[in-house]
């Protein structure tokens, strides 16, 4: 059973940095992209950033320049490092991995459990 844990999330002041960190578990045949969602209060999931299996990034506009998405294949990992937090970036902030399970079958999206960032002002 393939499971997304996340840590690192906590409370920083507003212009403070936080490490979110992402470990894939169980029978995994290969991770594709992977990315980094964040949900606040009353608002829908929105996506952060992505990164390919390749390496290559991509950023939502507000993040970008502050936020850096790494991923470490061979740890099955991917981390988010957060800069310059804002308190309107307070939120869930979860893992999700497009992976495939078996090479005979689809990939398909897993999603972890989230952490909380509360970022005061």
């Amino acid at each position: 059973q393939v499971q997304l844990v996340e840590s690192g999330g906590g409370l920083v002041q507003a212009g403070g940095s936080l490490r979110l960190s992402c470990a894939a578990s169980g029978s995994i045949y290969v991770i594709n992209d992977m990315a980094w969602y964040r949900q606040a209060p009353g608002k829908q999931r929105e996506l952060v950033a992505g990164i390919t299996s390749g390496g290559t990034p991509n950023y939502r506009d507000s993040v970008r320049g502050r936020f850096t998405i790494s991923r470490d294949n061979a740890k099955k990992m991917v981390y988010l490092q957060m800069n310059s937090l804002k308190p309107e970036e307070t939120a869930v902030y979860y893992c999700n991995a497009n992976l495939r399970v078996r090479f005979w079958e689809p990939p398909r999206d897993y999603w972890g459990l989230g952490t909380q960032v509360t970022v005061s002002a």
